[in-house]
């Protein structure tokens, strides 16, 4: 693969590439609908993020989206946008473009230390997934969002408001399963790094996951999410965030692998155990356990199911195979242990232990 390694050259061709685009499209901006090439802009990004690095392809994003405004986007010659769906649509494709040159290009470097590390079977596996994982879980809610922008242009189709309604609510929807699956990769990456340093704090496990019940709302219309904790349940000391990505993954997990009518259950539970090399300490648990009565994990498969990238053989298309092993890497961050087994009813159960430091509620009620 030709890849370019001097920096003042990658930003020059990043800056002829998206000169040249616009000069070519300059002369058929009025025939040609500016979309269009919106979409060639997108393509262009695309192809400098295989051949290099990230800064000179941001800058080509950055460029695309104000050469688009002010070449192509009425009124011409100017950053001025005159009503709010063109604004909305630059945006999404600023974001969009950013998006797409950053995955491709972390797609790039992974592939690059995946040849070094293991064998070449491995590797074009490895790549099959991240490509699946990108064309369908990432392309699908932009499409959507692309989609009903389009209709809701249209200056020929009177829309009910209750279309437009349900045209905002898809993209919405959209934006929301985008957002999922790019935090996802962040997070993939910050564990990567070794940049997850949890801030521990005072945190209602119970409340929380009702919190992200309430968040998971769409997904759970077909199920039936049970939480149980009992009301003495003390305060935790746990970093918010990482418990909340982790009971969004956990449930968001089993609210798509399992049938409909299926049961999801979160279960909090608190134990002393006493330290019997001290004599004196008692170690203090946090229990989350979330389990549900669908069909179960492969025993064949249930010890490579926290596996970076790895989804079980008869899933359904797509997923990145990424929710499970950050679930790991942020229980882990907290000095936790997370195990997964297999119900004798039916269906997956996965039981979260911290030992961490605790607070009554009683007693907090008490300060005030």
């Amino acid at each position: 693969m030709l890849v370019f390694k001097n920096r003042r050259n990658q930003y020059l061709i990043s800056f002829l590439s998206v000169a040249t685009i616009m000069l070519l499209c300059l002369g058929a901006r009025e025939v040609i609908d500016y979309k269009i090439i919106g979409y060639l802009l997108l393509f262009l990004v695309s192809i400098l993020a295989i051949f290099l690095e990230i800064k000179p392809v941001l800058l080509a994003a950055l460029l695309s989206a104000l050469a688009l405004d002010f070449l192509f986007i009425k009124p011409y010659y100017t950053l001025h946008i005159d009503n709010a769906e063109d604004a909305l649509l630059l945006l999404l494709f600023f974001i969009i473009a950013l998006i797409n040159a950053v995955l491709t290009y972390k797609i790039k470097r992974m592939q690059k230390a995946i040849h070094m590390k293991e064998a070449r079977a491995n590797t074009m596996k490895l790549y099959n997934t991240l490509l699946d994982s990108l064309s369908h879980e990432l392309r699908t809610p932009i499409a959507a969002i692309i989609g009903s922008i389009d209709t809701l242009q249209q200056k020929n189709v009177n829309l009910s408001t209750d279309s437009k309604v349900h045209l905002f609510n898809e993209i919405e929807k959209a934006s929301m399963k985008l957002n999922y699956q790019v935090e996802n990769l962040l997070n993939m990456s910050r564990l990567e790094s070794g940049y997850i340093q949890p801030k521990l704090d005072w945190c209602d496990v119970k409340e929380l996951a009702y919190t992200v019940g309430n968040r998971l709302t769409d997904e759970l219309s077909n199920h039936k999410l049970v939480i149980v904790a009992d009301d003495s349940l003390p305060l935790f000391k746990l970093d918010y965030g990482l418990m909340e990505q982790i009971l969004y993954n956990l449930i968001y997990n089993a609210a798509q692998y399992t049938p409909k009518g299926a049961q999801i259950k979160v279960e909090v539970n608190y134990e002393v155990d006493a330290d019997y090399d001290s004599h004196i300490d008692l170690i203090k648990k946090c229990i989350v356990t979330i389990s549900d009565d669908g069909y179960g994990f492969p025993e064949s498969e249930i010890e490579k199911a926290f596996d970076k990238f790895y989804r079980l053989q008869n899933s359904k298309t797509g997923g990145t195979g990424l929710g499970l092993s950050i679930v790991k890497g942020f229980v882990e961050a907290q000095h936790g242990i997370i195990t997964l087994h297999n119900a004798e009813t039916g269906g997956a159960v996965f039981e979260m232990i911290f030992e961490v430091d605790c607070l009554s509620t009683k007693t907090v009620e008490n300060e005030f």
